[in-house]
């Protein structure tokens, strides 16, 4: 306890910056799956090797891809967000896909016999309905994004992987376990907020 006591300024500004890393990267990705989740659902010709190319980037391990983003954008906060961003829209637009696709086809021909245009029916009728299948893959994706944000502190862009480095460096078990509960900590924290907006959007839809 004494050791936590004395480290506590640097862990809190640790999880500070993973939390502003994760969350940044988590808020751009899913601006960024939403419109690609739902152009691949319709365009399916153009949405399969869409799919194909975002596999193939999730299967780059994280340290060669921001070695490869490093000569383009240098070291930091922003590369590392670049990444992430990279990391989860793989698991984000499967899932915008998988959501509309639950879509009943009966509602979305009511809504069309209703006059209403293929914007009007998405707002309204596709994603209201298919945003409880959605929140699962995003409650996936988030917690890939601070598990390999971990990772970001390997170019400077700080995070609690910055004190497991710093542990390893100093063979600091102590570093090491306060860096790995607290993004374990964070992780299961989103996880459970997104597990009840899950739980409550279900309902609403159910209702």
């Amino acid at each position: 306890m004494s050791w936590l006591a004395g480290h506590a300024g640097i862990i809190l500004s640790r999880t500070l910056e993973h939390l502003a890393l994760a969350g940044i990267s988590f808020t751009i990705a899913l601006a960024i799956a939403v419109p690609l989740g739902v152009f691949a659902a319709r365009r399916r010709r153009v949405g399969l090797p869409l799919i194909a190319a975002l596999d193939a980037v999730y299967t780059i391990p994280s340290l060669a891809l921001l070695a490869m983003l490093i000569p383009v954008l240098g070291l930091g906060f922003w590369t590392a967000v670049t990444a992430l961003v990279a990391y989860a829209q793989i698991i984000l637009v499967r899932n915008v896909i998988s959501a509309l696709e639950s879509v009943p086809p009966w509602m979305v021909d009511a809504a069309r016999g209703l006059g209403m245009t293929p914007l009007q029916i998405l707002a309204r009728v596709e994603l209201p309905i298919g945003v409880p299948v959605a929140i699962a893959g995003a409650r996936v994706a988030a917690v890939s994004i601070i598990a390999i944000a971990s990772v970001a502190a390997w170019i400077d862009a700080g995070g609690l992987g910055a004190l497991i480095f710093d542990g390893i460096e100093r063979q600091d078990i102590r570093l090491i376990a306060a860096g790995t509960f607290g993004i374990a900590a964070i992780a299961l924290v989103a996880d459970a907020a997104l597990r009840v907006l899950e739980r409550r959007l279900t309902k609403r839809g159910a209702g």
